[in-house]
């Protein structure tokens, strides 16, 4: 299994001192968790897209990815979110083939919607037609990154006629795609007939959502025709603070929840750990959760904790990151590797990808009835 760290890029005053960063300073910060991430031997840094305040996470996710490429050896860079809804699939397609260069392979993507009304028009479309444009822009993705002359016609861009996008992706492999969805079963739909991964956020939602939504996935999955329901490629969201000493951890993140724009005025702490991934504890409280996520979504591949948010200053962060890198994800390595059964596939790397480009086993979307049509 893979283990990472994810940040929405949020801009929140630290309610302990009232001081909020500059967007410079939230910026920079990011790339130093990147960086600490691969220090301590995480596997993947996922960074969202926004394009409005409160958020500075990229609004074009490649430059950052980039950057931070730039100055780390090994960790896979992906995106919390790609708004496969207002960012054109031609510039999904050239930009992160374009990173994909720079940073040999290190890059793979989570299509998203966007829960954010507003930003919707600002790109001329329409949120009440969000669902078919994830579904028609990404079919038109999906080309674009395995075919070199493109012909299309559809409802939501202008046409193309003999279109080639460039550059092509690295050694002919295209990203590996992930379809990020809270509530949406159009979007596990969509995965699933595309042999893509399913990535359910699951940070503000029940562990009986979250099942019901990676149940939906592999049983589409399997009735694709891609592998059995088991074999499907799942990650999961969640959400972490921990210190040594449990009430020192929940005496200390209680002010950030109570007081953060996404949590404020809702559940309590308390309830919100009950009902949602969210620890707030000790390392071994983190571990003894995560675990617990198979038993109602399966065995899966890709593990994301947000602990970035809501004010928390970087030396906090940095210091979460050691305690995930020293102490909870060698834990989680060795009893995730003892309890998957030898059929649960690896997570997906370009090599991975490349090896199943050589030996035919590329998805087809819709499966083989598809390819028989």
């Amino acid at each position: 299994m893979q283990f990472g760290v994810f940040s929405i890029g949020d801009v929140t005053p630290d309610p302990t001192t009232g001081r909020k960063p500059t967007e410079h300073e939230r910026i920079k910060a990011t790339v130093e968790i990147a960086k600490k991430a691969e220090e301590v031997g995480l596997d993947v840094f996922a960074i969202g897209q926004h394009h409005n305040p409160p958020f500075v996470a990229p609004a074009n996710p490649p430059i950052l990815m980039a950057h931070i490429a730039a100055q780390t050896e090994r960790i896979l860079l992906s995106t919390a979110t790609t708004l496969i809804t207002t960012t054109d699939p031609v510039r999904i397609a050239e930009d992160y083939a374009y990173a994909q260069h720079l940073t040999n392979g290190r890059v793979d993507l989570t299509m998203g919607r966007g829960n954010t009304g507003p930003v919707y028009p600002w790109f001329g479309k329409d949120i009440r037609a969000g669902i078919p444009l994830a579904v028609e822009n990404y079919a038109l993705l999906w080309r674009l990154w395995r075919e070199e002359n493109v012909d299309w016609k559809g409802r939501f861009r202008t046409e193309l006629q003999g279109f080639t996008a460039t550059p092509r992706p690295l050694d002919d492999v295209p990203p590996f795609v992930w379809h990020g969805s809270i509530r949406s079963p159009e979007i596990a739909e969509q995965a699933a007939y595309y042999g893509d991964g399913f990535f359910h956020n699951n940070i503000f939602w029940n562990k009986g959502h979250t099942g019901r939504m990676v149940d939906l996935y592999r049983e589409r999955f399997e009735h694709y025709g891609h592998g059995t329901a088991d074999q499907a490629i799942v990650g999961l969201g969640g959400q972490v603070f921990m210190r040594h000493n449990s009430q020192d951890a929940v005496r200390e993140f209680r002010p950030y929840f109570d007081n953060a724009p996404v949590y404020g005025g809702g559940p309590s702490l308390e309830e919100f750990t009950d009902m949602t991934p969210l620890t707030v504890g000790t390392p071994e409280q983190v571990i003894e959760k995560t675990l617990s996520f198979a038993e109602y979504a399966g065995h899966y591949q890709r593990q994301l904790f947000l602990i970035d948010h809501a004010g928390l200053p970087l030396k906090t962060v940095l210091e979460q990151i050691e305690l995930l890198g020293e102490e909870v994800v060698p834990v989680l390595r060795k009893e995730v590797a003892a309890r998957q059964p030898e059929t649960t596939p690896a997570p997906p790397t370009h090599e991975l990808l490349k090896q199943r480009r050589v030996e035919g086993k590329d998805p087809i979307p819709g499966g083989a009835a598809a390819a028989d049509q």
